[in-house]
């Protein structure tokens, strides 16, 4: 039998009881208000609203939360009207249906969008044309946890959401592992908590929250997030309980919305969900099978931004009565391994998929680029997907990241011996020599410098690099590699390093100020991934005067276009993407390149120029995402 029902869903009488929700219009989409009746006062879970959890605390300054205190452009938020505490088999199908404290809470959402537009103006920035509630869930989050693209993603983009006018939540893990705790000195305990109902008991989740870069940042505390290693695994793999873990994260960020007062007042029902991949694909699930048939969060949308398909959070079929959901909703995530990808002739390969939840249950998705957005459709890039991401070709779309311009800017770099910039490129020379100088190399200014940052693995082409190292240490080259990963790449760097001591240098690991040294030292960066959904180094690359050669794949072939010497208007170009994936055609990409860079230095300067002026901000990417949140709202939300 399945967990029984929590949150909302478990106030109503039955799914069939519940009103359905008339036709949406679309001018009235933008602008409807959220209204929260009765049905409230129990939620996901036994919520304390009596302060701290009984669970000791980690630390004394986090004991006691924040006072609420009430924004000085908008009044004291009035208190509800005391009501019975009433259990949940108390209240009656008629007080469902009655709006005993809708008002004041109408009242209470209209002030806080009036407070977020008053601030807009006295920053004198450029609000979106209509600002919304927005709340992010994901895995990780710069600064305070990350592994890889997402984390760049979700600790920059809200923030450039909420300089737009939106209000903005990032609700993510709060991770204890000893290295990392300080990353959250900031963050203070909410002074709620709740109880979630599934794997076979009730879990208490706590809320610490941080507001910083007008962004409200929550953070989901539960001893399954304090533990050794890395966010997902250890040197031992994957935690075995990462489905439990992202569960919790996932109904935890259902509640939050409903129940935090962060800055005197609650975000409310009329959300946009942006769930960042597998992690967080459990919530546009309980919002369709757990909150719409109840009345509450008809009018949120969701959107599913996948960063990376090959991972989809896919777990055995007989841990799906563990997640909570209906009997009924077991189709939304069931998935099944066809015959080859099977453990043995009595394995049925059946499986919950929690990615395929999500984009069968999202409003829309977004990929990370343009060219991901289609390659997600077809055989070859789909992961088992494609023919359910076709059928949802209607709203599927692609963005390409952003870069964080305060962190990556050669003229401001703090990582950097030399600062330089698009109008005065002298400083990027100095940058070389001195790169040169530390890895050890001959500091010669006629030789180019070829780099290759990031992971030791199959995806990123390392294999194509080792084959083709042989030929390409003939010429007249020097190349840094700067990375961690499989093992036997990393043997493979420090040996190659001892047998071309004058041209080749191979750093096992991974710095943040290194790969910035590198990425402004190097005349060109190398990029032979077999897939890549969106990529950040060439963005880097081309912020900082490098030029990238790249495979041609998702995120880079949309954004290195090929120089074209004889273009229209004169040169065009910002770096060279091959196709297809071999190691003579990645050899003739980078033998262009250095005979251009020998040959036709004008050619060579108007690349770094073009890849410098690019708009790379996430500011852009933002304005992007507002058109695909407004899309949403015009459409009617996912029921079954």
């Amino acid at each position: 039998m399945a967990t029984p029902g929590v949150g909302a869903a478990c106030l109503a009488p039955s799914a069939a009881a519940a009103p359905r929700r008339r036709a949406a219009d679309p001018a009235r989409a933008c602008s409807a208000r959220p209204r929260l009746s009765l049905v409230r006062r129990r939620c996901v879970a036994e919520l304390s609203r009596e302060g701290p959890a009984s669970r000791p605390l980690h630390s004394p300054a986090q004991q006691l939360a924040p006072p609420v205190v009430p924004g000085f452009l908008a009044p004291a938020p009035q208190a509800p009207p005391t009501l019975p505490d009433a259990g949940v088999g108390d209240l009656g199908p008629e007080l469902l249906l009655e709006g005993i404290v809708e008002d004041s809470v109408d009242r209470t959402v209209i002030v806080a969008s009036e407070q977020d537009s008053e601030i807009i103006d006295s920053k004198e920035q450029f609000p979106a044309k209509v600002t919304r509630s927005i709340v992010f869930v994901t895995g990780e989050a710069a600064p305070y946890a990350k592994s890889g693209g997402l984390g760049d993603v979700c600790g920059s983009l809200p923030i450039a959401l909420a300089a737009r006018g939106h209000r903005v939540m990032v609700v993510m893990p709060r991770y204890l592992n000893g290295s990392s705790d300080k990353n959250y000195a900031k963050a203070f305990y909410t002074g709620k908590h709740i109880k979630i109902p599934c794997f076979g008991g009730s879990h208490e989740v706590t809320f610490f929250h941080e507001y910083r870069d007008s962004v409200d940042w929550v953070f989901v505390d539960h001893p399954s997030y304090h533990r050794p290693g890395s966010l997902y695994g250890d040197n031992f793999g994957a935690f075995g309980d990462n489905q439990f873990r992202y569960t919790l994260l996932c109904y935890a960020a259902c509640e939050a919305p409903l129940i935090l007062e962060l800055g005197g007042y609650i975000y409310g029902q009329n959300c946009m969900f942006v769930v960042n991949d597998w992690h967080a694909s459990l919530v546009p699930v309980l919002l369709a099978s757990k909150y719409r048939p109840y009345g509450v969060y008809r009018d949120s949308r969701s959107t599913l931004v996948i960063h990376n398909l090959a991972h989809q959070g896919v777990e055995p079929a007989n841990t799906y009565p563990d997640l909570g959901l209906p009997p009924e909703w077991y189709g939304a995530l069931e998935w099944v391994f066809p015959e080859w990808a099977r453990r043995h002739a009595l394995d049925k390969g059946e499986a919950v998929n929690f990615l395929k939840g999500a984009v069968v249950t999202a409003d829309r998705i977004v990929t990370v680029s343009q060219g991901y957005s289609w390659e997600v459709t077809t055989a070859e890039g789909g992961q088992g997907l494609n023919e359910l991401l076709s059928s949802r070709k209607s709203v599927l779309n692609g963005i390409v990241n952003g870069i964080d311009i305060n962190d990556w800017n050669p003229t401001t770099d703090t990582c950097l011996p030399y600062h330089y910039s698009v109008d005065d490129l002298s400083g990027k020379a100095k940058c070389k020599a001195e790169l040169q100088k530390e890895l050890g190399l001959p500091v010669r200014a006629d030789v180019p410098l070829i780099g290759f940052i990031g992971r030791l693995d199959y995806q990123k082409g390392i294999d194509l690099i080792k084959m083709a190292i042989p030929d390409l240490m003939r010429e007249d080259v020097q190349f840094v590699m700067l990375g961690s990963g499989d093992p036997i790449f990393e043997g493979w760097m420090r040996s190659t390093e001892s047998s071309y001591k004058e041209k080749f240098r191979g750093w096992v690991g991974f710095s943040v100020p290194v790969s910035h040294r590198i990425t402004a030292g190097c005349d060109i960066l190398l990029m032979p991934s077999r897939f890549e959904p969106c990529g950040l180094n060439q963005l880097y690359a081309m912020q900082y005067g490098t030029i990238p050669v790249v495979h041609a794949t998702g995120g880079l072939r949309d954004t290195v276009e090929t120089f074209n010497p004889f273009g229209k208007k004169g040169e065009e170009g910002t770096g060279w993407a091959f196709s297809p994936l071999t190691v003579d055609k990645m050899l003739w990409a980078l033998r262009t390149a250095t005979s251009t860079y020998r040959e036709h230095k004008p050619s060579w300067e108007g690349l770094m120029k073009r890849g410098m002026s690019k708009d790379h901000t996430w500011d852009h990417a933002a304005e992007q995402y507002e058109q695909i949140f407004e899309w949403a709202f015009v459409d009617q939300p996912y029921v079954m």
